[in-house]
Order: C-alpha cells, then sequence, then structure tokens
C-alpha cells in the first residue's frame, strides 16, 4: 500500500519564519504584524530542514514500498520508485544488499534526485515480522525542487529502521493488525549548496492505526525518542548551516489523519535555538476562528506561541499550508 510514511516537518519551520517575521513586543492581542526583516540563520534553517524532510521522506517512502512489495501484497521488492532503478547484490554474512539507484523525477514530479539508497538486510527477514530491522544509507543522495534548482543538497548517512510490531500498513484495514509501530535512529551529513556540510540526528517512532471516525483511512502518532544536552523527545537536533545548534521535541505526540490529507490534528511540539534565545511551541488542533476543533473535524490552523529574545514574544493562528 503506498501510503506517506513520514509526515513532514514542514509547518514547524513555516511557522517559525512567521515568527522571525513577527518580531515585535507582545500586545494584548493573540497576534502580532511584521515589524522587522527576519534572520538569515532562521530563513536557511527553515528552508534546509523543508527540504531535508522531503527528501528523507521521500525515500523512506519509497524504502517501505520496496520491503512491502506494494499494495496488498507481502512480496518484496515487487514495488519499484519512479525513475529509478532497483538492484541487489549477492548475500554476503547472511545479508542481502539492495540499491535504488535514483535518476530523475519523484512520482510527484517535484523533486529531482540521483544517486542511491542501500539498503541492508538480513537473508530470511521479512519486513512484515516483529522487530524485522534494516540498515539503509544514503550514498550521494542528490536532489532540488524543480521550482528552484539552484537550491541543492546532498545527503549521505546511515539510519536504522525497524518494523517494531510488523505488519504491513494495509492490515490496519484489513483487520489483521490493531496497530503498526516503526522506529528510526541515525543521522545524515547534509552539504548544502553553499558548500557547507553539516550532521543531523535524528530519533523518532511512528504508531499506525485505522482511524474509527473515518472509514478505510489511517490514523499516525509520531512520538521524538532522542535525547541530548539535556533536552528530551527529541525528533531532530543539530547544527544548521549557520552554525547554530538547534533542537527539535515533541511534548505531546503529534497525530495525523489520513482523512485530513495527513495535516496534522492534535499534539505539541517545541523548537528551540538556545545560544539565539528563540524559538516556539506549537499546537496543532485550531480552526479557522481561533477556537479548538471538536469530534471528527479536521484543523484549518495552528497556534504558535513564540519567542526571540528576553522581550519579543507572542501568539499567532496560523493557516496550515
Amino acid at each position: 500500500m503506498k501510503t506517506k510514511t513520514f509526515i513532514q516537518l514542514s509547518f514547524f519551520f513555516i511557522a517559525l519564519l512567521v515568527i522571525s517575521l513577527a518580531s515585535c513586543k507582545k500586545e494584548s492581542s493573540t497576534t502580532t504584524s511584521s515589524t522587522t526583516t527576519p534572520s538569515t540563520s532562521l530563513q536557511n534553517l527553515v528552508n534546509d530542514e523543508n527540504q531535508v524532510n522531503n527528501a528523507s521522506d521521500d525515500a523512506l517512502n519509497d524504502i517501505n514500498n520496496v520491503l512491502g512489495g506494494g499494495q496488498g501484497t507481502m512480496k518484496e521488492t515487487e514495488s519499484i520508485p519512479c525513475n529509478a532503478t532497483l538492484d541487489s547484490t549477492a548475500v554476503q554474512n547472511d545479508t542481502i544488499t539492495y540499491y535504488i539507484t535514483y535518476n530523475g523525477l519523484n512520482c510527484n514530479q517535484n523533486i529531482y534526485r540521483t544517486g542511491q539508497v542501500e539498503i541492508k538486510k538480513r537473508v530470511g527477514t521479512h519486513w512484515y515480522q516483529a522487530g524485522a530491522t534494516v540498515i539503509y544509507s544514503y550514498i550521494n543522495f542528490h536532489l532540488y525542487h524543480v521550482s528552484n534548482p539552484a537550491k541543492w543538497i546532498t545527503i549521505n548517512g546511515t539510519k536504522t529502521y525497524q518494523d517494531v510490531t510488523g505488519g504491513l500498513l494495509f492490515m490496519l484495514l484489513t483487520g489483521d493488525m490493531d496497530s503498526i509501530v516503526h522506529k528510526e535512529w541515525g543521522y545524515m551529513n547534509i552539504e548544502f549548496e553553499n558548500n557547507t556540510t553539516k550532521t543531523w540526528d535524528i530519533d523518532r517512532q511512528l504508531t499506525y492505526t485505522k482511524d474509527t471516525a473515518t472509514a478505510l483511512k489511517l490514523k499516525l502518532k509520531t512520538n521524538g525518542l532522542g535525547s541530548a544536552d539535556n533536552y528530551n523527545n527529541l525528533i531532530v537536533w543539530g547544527i544548521n548551516r549557520d552554525n547554530e545548534q538547534f533542537y527539535d521535541q515533541i511534548l505531546v505526540p503529534n497525530i495525523f489523519r489520513q482523512k485530513c490529507n495527513w495535516d496534522p490534528c492534535s499534539g505539541e511540539r517545541k523548537f528551540v535555538i538556545p545560544a539565539a534565545n528563540k524559538g516556539d511551541t506549537i499546537f496543532w488542533d485550531y480552526d479557522s476562528n481561533n477556537q479548538p476543533i471538536s469530534g471528527n473535524e479536521c484543523p484549518t490552523k495552528f497556534k504558535v506561541d513564540w519567542w526571540n529574545g528576553n522581550n519579543m514574544w507572542g501568539v499567532l493562528y496560523l493557516f496550515l499550508p
């Protein structure tokens, strides 16, 4: 089943861009208007994080389809990504290695990709088995959005990916599984178009269930599992291209619904750049009137409690992209 595996983090960092634009002292109202120019480092981080997550989510979706065999089947390697080839090597030390080699646009026709993703799997282990674990690596995975070819990134790095419970996502809809849990952890070395290279760590858990409020739809809960420098519940952390250490925490598990086009529907998230004393906390579940959603509603806005330095803070209600 071709189901989006990881929900992009771009909503979060779009909010940060608006925060930087809205750098004025808190008023009695709940919205703030722009009075200053956003900082270069914050703009870079917004754009970089969005691009990196688009790239990694796209590749992980391909890995899931290769391992799961596509929709409604348990046969591995039956599903091949768009504009890519799939090869394997002879078994070495009980491990088989698959290579996805990219040379063209993704299936959504918006990202151009070259390079490889290498997947190492133990022979006799199948992705639908509980505890099935693969190790995958980006090898000169180079990409850019078709709207801006000059802004490219190249990713190298290695992650461990585990199907904790076993099962494939389509089994949630057939009633063969009640929930499916995946975990992913590792690192990425990211080269940006200005030839700087930085390392980001990632550690997250994804729990899929059937959305009981909507027929034949799924629901996803994400948690951050990482810890670093006295920060817990981290989903991603590292150094941005401007040499600032950043931390991205999930305070309350984030819930995404297929019914709502995989938009975040509840949960809390916190982003911090300690050295610059700026960041925000995001609450996902608001409607167009800045009120919390209820029942089976899909959100249209999210709430942002932001700060920038010691004297600037406020509350914003922003539309989901």
